[in-house]
């Protein structure tokens, strides 16, 4: 938390009640302050959404959502919220203040947790969250940033903005809500999320924490959606071998594909946890004497006469003789819980062993016996034979199948069932589903189409639309499809072919034609081509005796090929009629001379006077003089000769 002088809402009063101090986070919604309610003169948290989303209902409509259901809750391990409402243009919510770190912080400055502190912190997110599905709410973006760690040892839920209520079919609308490295399978493909959802979240965390990192990366997040859809979580300990078979069994357990596979709530969770903490907590040291521990503010009966505490404020921890005081961080509080669970002793240890004795061969967790099972190896792109030879070392069968696939090649195995990872027992047949490549589809013809119908043709065939180009083109009208090819050979399927599926088509699409500039102004014809994105340059001069000097003549491409917006034209302008030359009819017959200038375009003045017979004439001098450049259609004025002398 640091403050921040520039941000207008610090030092605002809002509603009349909340003084802002400083901001502390700020999110895709909204941002949140440490305020001061003056009325009751406490610390909290106030969240206000962004100015932006203020005219947008369904935002709004989400964040009083959140308020709505966090107040529903009232439990040790849920951020509480006090209050909700509308000051001119914000719409804010007022939340307890928990001054400490979040688990994203928490990962970040350890990289991973032991399984002790990660059975700790689960346990407190699970007894929050059973008491929120108890109430009938998924909280539906359960991730490390919403898991709050406080300074006096508190572990709290927060963030419920996504929250809706459960019943079996809750959707989330027009585009999947929370971070994509936590959604579950069904809101990946279906877009349908219920208490499982949240489940599989947890599972996903419970994975991070372990081994410091997410199952599934990929540069883009549709890549890491598709893992979520098609891919089993690994079990922790192929990344970090020293992590109890159980935890791997939870992680597993909880982040099953199928939601009929997982806990049905966190109360069933919270319940196998607590049972999987006998287990997993080592025996603790037959010695009789504990630890020296720092106890946080407010919480040990020792320390009940100690002097009232402020809670949210910083721990204050009384001084005993001779011990300093000191202020515990939520890693050290963790580590300090770690160490207090295992002086429960050899009394519980032994019944949990005794009762995991009685449970036999019946197992603890899935209803089979760990030492019986053996996992599924990943098996994809291997060929049917290797496979087949790895499943038999293990003491299982194979069965054969087959299953288009456009990420595998064909002849390889493509999947198996059950997915790798999943623990079967011994003698149990695995199919391996061997690939055929990708699907085989038909395209129709596509050239003509408006790019939304194209687009929307390719998609429900299962294909995609790669490449677009947009070209100028004088025979097909802007915006429909001029021709189409196949991004795996370059064929051309404008007029529809064969192809498969999951493989991409690529368009070219028109821009209508270059608008003709034939006899504008050089600025007009500018203006004219670069509304259509066209880019103009000053080309060659010509004569011309249709086009007025200075106006264009034509305008062409600079470059040769089809015409993309932003390309050069280069404009070829006027210079008016081309000169003649007079030519020498001085003393040719009147009548020929006359025919000469007349067919090279000029005009003619002369004066022969009354008595004059033009037959007898010759010409005797031409005005320009022979030789003389004129503009065409100008006129030469003759003058013919005196036949009598």
């Amino acid at each position: 938390m640091s403050d921040t002088p520039s941000d207008p809402m610090v030092g605002r009063l809002i509603d009349g009640r909340y003084q802002v101090r400083s901001r502390i986070a700020r999110g895709g919604m909204a941002t949140v302050y440490l305020a001061t309610d003056l009325r009751l003169e406490r610390r909290v948290a106030i969240k206000i959404m962004h100015g932006h989303l203020a005219d947008d209902n369904t935002f709004k409509a989400r964040f009083v959502q959140e308020a709505r259901s966090a107040a529903r809750l009232a439990h040790p391990n849920v951020v509480n919220v006090y209050d909700q409402g509308q000051d001119a243009d914000m719409a804010y919510l007022v939340m307890e203040y928990l001054p400490g770190i979040t688990l994203r912080d928490l990962l970040k400055d350890y990289g991973r947790l032991t399984s002790e502190q990660t059975m700790d912190i689960l346990e407190a997110v699970l007894a929050g969250l059973a008491a929120a599905h108890k109430a009938g709410i998924v909280h539906r973006d359960l991730k490390p940033e919403n898991v709050l760690l406080a300074d006096d040892g508190r572990i709290k839920i927060g963030d419920f903005g996504l929250a809706r209520a459960v019943n079996n079919n809750t959707a989330t609308g027009q585009a999947l809500l929370g971070t994509i490295a936590y959604l579950s399978p069904e809101l990946v493909t279906r877009g349908i999320a219920d208490a499982r959802s949240d489940i599989y979240a947890l599972g996903i965390m419970t994975y991070e924490m372990l081994t410091g990192e997410q199952p599934y990366v990929g540069e883009a997040p549709m890549q890491i959606a598709y893992q979520h859809a098609n891919d089993t979580v690994p079990m922790p300990s192929v990344r970090i071998p020293t992590i109890p078979h159980e935890l791997d069994e939870l992680v597993l357990w909880a982040t099953a594909r199928d939601p009929e596979q997982r806990p049905r709530d966190a109360r069933v969770m919270l319940d196998q946890l607590l049972d999987l903490d006998r287990l997993v907590r080592p025996a603790p040291p037959a010695t009789g004497q504990s630890a020296t521990m720092v106890m946080p503010g407010g919480v040990a009966a020792a320390v009940a006469d100690a002097d009232t505490q402020i809670l949210g404020g910083a721990p204050l921890v009384p001084a005993v003789a001779g011990v300093g005081t000191a202020v515990a961080t939520p890693a050290a509080l963790l580590t300090d819980k770690s160490r207090k669970r295992k002086n429960r002793g050899y009394f519980l240890f032994a019944l949990v062993l005794l009762l995991a004795a009685l449970a036999g061969g019946t197992g603890w967790f899935f209803g089979t016996g760990p030492g019986s099972d053996v996992p599924i190896p990943t098996l994809i792109s291997a060929s049917p034979e290797d496979a087949t030879a790895q499943l038999t070392e293990l003491g299982l069968e194979a069965a054969l199948s087959t299953e288009f696939s456009g990420t595998i090649p064909a002849g390889l195995v493509s999947s198996t069932n059950p997915d790798p990872g999943i623990r079967v027992a011994k003698g149990s047949t695995v199919t391996l589903r061997v690939s055929q490549g990708p699907q085989p589809i038909v395209l129709p013809a596509l050239a003509g189409l408006t790019a939304d119908a194209a687009t929307a043709t390719v998609t429900e065939l299962k294909a995609g639309i790669g490449a677009t180009d947009s070209i100028f083109d004088d025979t097909v009208e802007s915006g429909l499809v001029i021709s189409a090819t196949r991004e795996l050979d370059g064929a051309d399927v404008s007029q529809g072919g064969d192809y498969f599926e999951g493989m991409n088509v690529n368009l070219v699409l028109s821009l209508g034609s270059v608008p003709d500039v034939s006899g504008e102004s050089v600025d007009d014809a500018t203006a004219i081509l670069g509304d259509r994105g066209l880019l103009v340059t000053t080309g060659d001069e010509v004569f011309s005796d249709s086009i007025a000097e200075g106006d264009v003549v034509s305008a062409a491409a600079v470059n040769e090929g089809p015409v993309r917006a932003g390309d050069t034209y280069a404009l070829t302008t006027s210079l008016g009629p081309k000169p003649v030359t007079v030519p020498n009819i001085v003393g040719l017959p009147w009548n020929e001379g006359k025919q000469v200038l007349t067919d090279l375009g000029f005009k003619l003045s002369y004066n022969l006077g009354a008595d004059a017979i033009a037959p007898l004439l010759s010409v005797a001098s031409t005005a320009p003089a022979a030789g003389t450049d004129a503009p065409k259609n100008s006129t030469v004025t003759l003058k013919p000769t005196n036949p009598f002398g």
